[in-house]
């Protein structure tokens, strides 16, 4: 490794992330900093139903300031990655799965966090209870083929990473394991 730590400051802590500046020596050997962020793990599930239909949601990002389609998912918060993506299914969702397969770990900002995306296939669907936090309100479901859904993904309409990497891993699983 090329990247030497001196010291570590932090910048801010906020409930959902904290920002840090470190002092380091850089892989030229000279000394520099390198801001980061600090958030919990993520996870993204794809949902998958016996038509081979896919639980997509739409929201309102602060941010990019637009809606985005993604998957369903979000912040681990601290629990195991399979229980936060079952939590995360039902809350945006309202449905619950009772087979849930890893499909990979992604490190979608290694430059910028620590934090990794847990992949997740999701089957035996059935329906549970939503209960959505105040900022996703605006949020709706849509279920669309896993073909639509991989359509959508080469031509921009889904452009999130943990989302993009999730549905090409879980086509590539259901291609390959018939049943499914």
């Amino acid at each position: 490794m090329g990247w030497e730590h001196v010291r570590t400051d932090l910048l801010h802590e906020g409930p959902f992330l904290s920002l840090y500046r470190d002092k380091v020596i850089r892989p030229d050997g000279r000394p520099g900093t390198y801001e980061h962020v600090a958030v919990s793990d993520g996870v993204r599930v794809v949902a998958v139903d016996q038509s081979e239909c896919v639980a997509l949601v739409e929201d309102d990002f602060y941010l990019p300031q637009r809606r985005v389609l993604h998957l369903p998912g979000g912040g681990a918060g601290g629990q195991a990655p399979e229980e936060a993506a079952l939590r995360e299914l039902e809350e945006e969702t309202g449905v619950v799965a009772s087979e849930l397969r890893a499909l990979a770990v992604i490190d979608p900002l290694p430059a910028t966090t620590t934090a990794r995306t847990h992949l997740f296939l999701a089957t035996g669907l059935r329906l549970g209870t939503m209960r959505r936090d105040d900022t996703e309100i605006g949020m709706t479901v849509q279920w669309r083929t896993l073909d639509w859904a991989l359509a959508a993904v080469e031509d921009g309409r889904i452009t999130e990473a943990g989302s993009v990497s999730a549905l090409l891993l879980a086509e590539r699983a259901l291609r390959s394991t018939p049943g499914l």
